[in-house]
């Protein structure tokens, strides 16, 4: 299971942590389970919406649109998400976690959030806003590792298998839970309108 350290580096990932604690009034302790538990449901949530061509092809769309420059400017995004008197180096960005999560899980992250709130100890709405934060980053994440790797739409699948150790079922019982709730709209794919909550995110 890797976590923001593993994403972000050892030092921007234990910022990262402390800023979520602070504003969601949680120990890192617990940030770090939640993160743990709630990263790998939202891979697992891409991939599956990514395992059709027209889902692949759709997520390919966004992530060409972005290089991972979110992931240099974390104060930002934590002012974006969390409000209140953030220190950026740069202005937020318009993100919008929320509206990701709800395409990735068909409007159903209320229910997901419970899940892991009910694993971690953490309240619901706890869990929410971190997984708020934590949307926009791993979307940064796979942005950079596609532009880096050369992976096009084909090549996604085997890019989040690899981030899930090679299991869809990483987060075990949580995935599969996740999973169900995916598409709910029927299309084939929630990340249709990814790009768009994501305003600034997914903007060169």
């Amino acid at each position: 299971m890797f976590s923001l350290q593993e994403l972000l580096g050892q030092e921007q990932g234990n910022s990262a942590v402390d800023q979520i604690s602070q504003n969601v009034g949680a120990e890192p302790s617990s940030v770090n389970s939640a993160i743990q538990a709630a990263l790998p449901m939202i891979l697992n949530g891409l991939a599956s919406n990514a395992a059709t061509p027209q889902g692949a092809e759709s997520l390919d769309n966004a992530l060409a649109q972005h290089d991972g420059g979110i992931l240099d400017n974390i104060g930002g995004l934590a002012s974006s998400i969390f409000g209140g008197q953030q220190q950026a180096a740069t202005p937020a960005p318009q993100v919008d976690g929320g509206g990701i999560l709800g395409h990735i899980f068909g409007g159903s992250q209320d229910q997901v959030a419970e899940q892991v709130g009910n694993k971690t100890g953490l309240g619901t709405g706890q869990v929410s806003q971190i997984m708020m934060f934590l949307a926009p980053i791993v979307m940064g994440y796979l942005g950079r590792r596609k532009r880096e790797q050369g992976v096009d739409a084909g090549g996604l699948g085997g890019l989040l298998g690899g981030l899930l150790g090679g299991s869809r079922q990483s987060a075990g019982g949580l995935g599969a839970m996740a999973t169900s709730y995916l598409d709910k709209d029927g299309d084939g794919s929630a990340l249709d309108d990814i790009a768009g909550m994501a305003g600034g995110l997914f903007k060169k």
